[in-house]
């Protein structure tokens, strides 16, 4: 039940017609967020191969850029562009908070996302398809595992009444600690060639240096943080796979 309940939020597919879920179960649903990259990230992976037999690599990435982000519903963009806008425009603590939480997006938040999708673009379309379609599965579940670490190290940073989505998480048991790196590690294990085993190590040292981070500014995380936190670890993850394949 905890698995659907992560398919309805990640995502914008109509699991809710499955049946319906308990509240309690969104509380549980960022042990799952792996799992779930499993879907989001073989899509990408799906639409990538698809379109690069008829179109040229860079045009067949962008769409499986574009695949993902329908998928998703763009959550994790929209986190990230909250997370530009209130550290950019916030000095205290009380002011980052209340910017992130405002729905219009600032100036902060749109160059930020500018940059980003220009580096997440720009960066993997020249590596051949077989293992960009194998990064983009990978990538996609390695960076949720390490980044749902986020609140095992810090406590939500709002009262629960004042969450966006209504929901604060309760941090994992390891049951579902071993659910989400199973999750996360898998696909690495059958698909990351072994030149590109190192860039495994990044995702895990930026979701270090930002858990620092929040600790200090906001004393926890927040919804708009995971996301942040996740793509943040995933464009550092291909950073060095590119690196990687071109020195190696």
């Amino acid at each position: 039940m905890n698995f659907l309940a992560a398919l309805i939020f990640f995502t914008r597919l109509p699991f809710w017609k499955i049946r319906e879920v308990p509240a309690e179960c969104f509380k549980h649903v960022v042990p799952y967020w792996p799992l779930v990259g499993w879907l989001t990230g073989g899509i990408m992976a799906g639409v990538l191969w698809l379109a690069a037999q008829v179109l040229p690599l860079p045009v067949a990435w962008l769409l499986a850029i574009l695949s993902r982000l329908l998928v998703t519903g763009c959550l994790h963009e929209d986190g990230l562009a909250d997370f530009f806008d209130g550290f950019g425009g916030g000095t205290t603590r009380e002011r980052i908070l209340a910017i992130m939480k405002d729905s219009h997006i600032g100036t902060y938040g749109v160059v930020g996302l500018i940059f980003y999708f220009l580096l997440f673009w720009q960066l993997p379309s020249r590596l051949p398809l077989s293992v960009l379609c194998a990064l983009a599965l990978c990538c996609d579940c390695w960076s949720k595992f390490c980044a749902s670490q986020i609140i095992n190290y810090l406590p939500y940073a709002r009262p629960e009444a004042e969450s966006k989505a209504k929901v604060v998480y309760s941090g994992m048991s390891r049951g579902e600690l071993i659910t989400a790196f199973v999750s996360g590690i898998l696909p690495l294990l059958f698909l990351l060639p072994l030149r590109l085993w190192p860039a495994t190590v990044v995702p895990m040292f930026v979701c270090l240096l930002l858990c620092r981070f929040l600790k200090k500014k906001l004393q926890g995380y927040t919804g708009d943080c995971c996301g942040a936190m996740f793509l943040l670890c995933e464009i550092s993850f291909y950073l060095c796979a590119v690196i990687l394949w071109k020195l190696l």
